[in-house]
């Protein structure tokens, strides 16, 4: 496949060549109308001039001097010829040039107007003639009509035009050289950061480099800010999850560790069971939340947005039917055009969590308010989710956010929601509040800020 230069040069130059051709053929058609208009021009000052040196006698007789002006008159086939002819078309008068020269006739004009033919001679002579008609009135009121015809070889004006096209042409080609010069000049400079943004490429494949670091022109810097976004989101996804893993693995040595030695050494079956359980509960607690870590998206470029207002309708209704016995009463004010700049499974995971709370807190009211406002480079996202139970002791507000803390023990559970909803929040750098809310229980309120398209 070619290459954008290439592709650029040949179209470029198949258009470049094409006006030249039109602008070649349009001067030189110009200029041959332009070459002949003066023949005609020049052959009219020849036929003025005979008329001016002609001369009736008063037996009506016509004569012209023996030297004209011109001299190629008097010179045997110089190439211009000069005629009268009277009005039954026999020559009373012909220049030295036509000696030995046999040019047809040609039809008479009217009496003041002028003729222009293109005729040959028996040995193929090309020739130009303008055949002029006058009336001359004798001394004894005679009229009497001669027509005056001058030639001139079409040679002299086929090589004035054969001059001019070899130098329009030789002009055209060097410009049309030069212009593709000029242009491919052009072309390797403009394209210049494309190649660049390829140089970067192959030096991240090469492992060379892990980022684009070129200066860009304002049209490619979307594109290398996003691709530098999919680089980094693909490398801290990577890293989410070797920590993940690693944390993992780490965290359970312990309770792997208590087991062990339960096994060896605890007696009692009801004391070993219960460990069992606590240290079972633990490690389920513990996969859990590192596999939501290493699952969450995250904040990721050239992600499709979410559509908000849809995924909390899905939520209100499933939570609605486990919560049925509550009669729990939903106020939904969401802004229609909210969109989630990120991965709707992250979206749902932090919606969900922060509605069952709600749900299974609230004693008959849960509210949700989702905002979004603009600005010149920033679209800000606002969600709040509150309810009207018994909400969260200040103390326990900064507990509750870690792993497996629950601010009620006696509730089922694992304590990881808010955990959970926590770190999602941070992968898409948004903000995070606890408070309390009109309805006098919990508020949660999220922010998340994402550049405007």
């Amino acid at each position: 496949m070619l290459s954008l230069t290439n592709r650029l040069l040949l179209a470029s130059s198949a258009v470049l060549a094409g006006f030249l051709g039109v602008t070649g053929l349009v001067l030189d058609n110009a200029f041959r109308e332009s070459a002949e208009t003066a023949l005609r021009d020049r052959l009219q000052g020849h036929v003025y001039a005979l008329l001016a040196a002609s001369d009736v006698d008063t037996q009506g007789m016509l004569h012209l001097p023996a030297e004209l002006p011109d001299a190629r008159f008097s010179q045997p086939a110089s190439g211009l010829y000069a005629e009268v002819i009277d009005s039954s078309g026999k020559p009373l008068w012909q220049a030295k040039s036509m000696l030995g020269v046999s040019i047809p006739p040609t039809p008479m004009p009217t009496i003041g107007q002028r003729r222009f033919d293109e005729i040959s001679t028996e040995r193929g002579v090309a020739l130009f003639s303008l055949a002029f008609t006058v009336s001359w009135e004798s001394a004894a009121k005679q009229q009497r009509l001669y027509t005056y015809r001058v030639l001139e070889n079409r040679n002299s004006v086929n090589a004035q035009i054969a001059r001019f096209r070899q130098s329009l042409w030789g002009w055209l080609g060097a410009a049309a050289l030069l212009l593709l010069i000029v242009q491919g000049v052009i072309l390797r400079w403009s394209l210049g950061p494309l190649r660049r943004v390829a140089d970067d490429v192959r030096a991240i494949e090469a492992g060379l480099a892990h980022r684009l670091h070129g200066t860009y022109p304002r049209e490619l810097r979307h594109l290398t800010d996003n691709l530098n976004g999919l680089l980094e989101s693909a490398e801290l996804h990577l890293k989410r999850y070797r920590d993940s893993l690693g944390n993992l693995a780490h965290s359970l040595k312990t309770p792997l560790a208590v087991l062990r030695n339960a096994i060896d050494h605890e007696q009692d079956i009801g004391a070993l069971r219960t460990l069992a359980g606590d240290q079972i509960s633990a490690m389920t607690q513990l996969v859990e939340f590192q596999l939501h870590r290493a699952a969450a998206a995250g904040r990721t470029a050239m992600i499709t947005p979410v559509a908000i207002q849809p995924v909390v309708e899905n939520i209100i209704a499933a939570l609605s039917k486990v919560y049925a016995d509550k009669g729990v009463v939903v106020g939904l004010d969401v802004d229609q055009q909210a969109v989630f700049p990120g991965d709707a499974g992250d979206l749902t995971e932090m919606l969900g969590n922060l509605l069952d709370n709600a749900f299974k807190w609230c004693r008959q009211r849960v509210r949700i308010v989702i905002r979004t406002t603009m600005n010149q480079s920033d679209t800000v996202i606002d969600i709040a989710v509150e309810d009207d139970g018994p909400g969260i002791p200040e103390q326990l507000k900064a507990a509750v956010l870690q792993r497996g803390v629950r601010a009620d023990e006696s509730a089922p559970g694992h304590g990881l929601g808010l955990a959970m909803v926590q770190d999602t929040v941070r992968l898409y750098q948004g903000e995070w509040r606890l408070g309390t809310g009109t309805l006098g229980g919990l508020q949660v309120n999220l922010r998340f800020t994402h550049r405007s398209v």
